[in-house]
C-alpha cells in the first residue's frame, strides 16, 4: 500500500466557472487500484462529480444564483464583499473521495470531476490530491 500526494493548479477567468478536471486527475494517478481524495484548498470553490452536459452546467449556475441572490444583505460582505461565493460553497462540497480501478478514476458512464470557481477570476487555485493504493 502506498500513499502519494499531488496538486493541481488552476487559473480561472470568470466569477463563476466550471472546469472539468477529470483528465488532469487521471494523468496523476500512479496506482492500479485504490482511492483518491480530491480537495480544494479554497473556501469559495467546490469539487463535485456530475454529468458534463452544457445545459446541466448552466442550470447549476442558474440555480445557485437564484438560491443566493443580490436581493439580500449578507453580513460577511462587510469583511470581503464575497458572501454569496462562500454561501454557494456551503451548498456544494470542497472535496470528493473516489475509487481508482485499473489506474483511472472509476466513474460512472456520464460522470466527470469538476472544480467550480465561485469567486473568480483567480490564479493558482490549488487542488490537493491524496492517492492511497497499490
Amino acid at each position: 500500500m502506498t500513499v502519494k500526494n499531488h496538486s493541481i493548479k488552476i487559473n480561472t477567468n470568470r466569477n463563476f466557472e466550471i472546469i472539468d478536471i477529470t483528465s488532469k486527475i487521471n494523468e496523476l494517478i500512479d496506482v492500479e487500484n485504490g482511492i483518491i481524495s480530491i480537495f480544494s484548498k479554497h473556501s469559495t470553490s467546490a469539487i463535485v462529480v456530475n454529468e458534463n452536459e452544457s445545459g446541466l452546467l448552466n442550470d447549476l449556475e442558474f440555480t445557485l444564483d437564484n438560491l443566493i441572490t443580490d436581493k439580500f444583505t449578507y453580513q460577511h460582505d462587510r469583511i470581503d464583499d464575497n458572501a454569496k461565493s462562500h454561501l454557494k460553497s456551503f451548498l456544494l462540497s470542497s472535496s470528493e473521495c473516489l475509487p481508482i480501478k485499473n489506474g483511472r478514476l472509476d466513474l460512472g458512464t456520464w460522470q466527470s470531476v469538476f472544480f467550480i470557481e465561485l469567486d473568480g477570476p483567480r490564479h493558482n487555485r490549488t487542488i490537493s490530491l491524496t492517492i492511497i493504493g497499490e
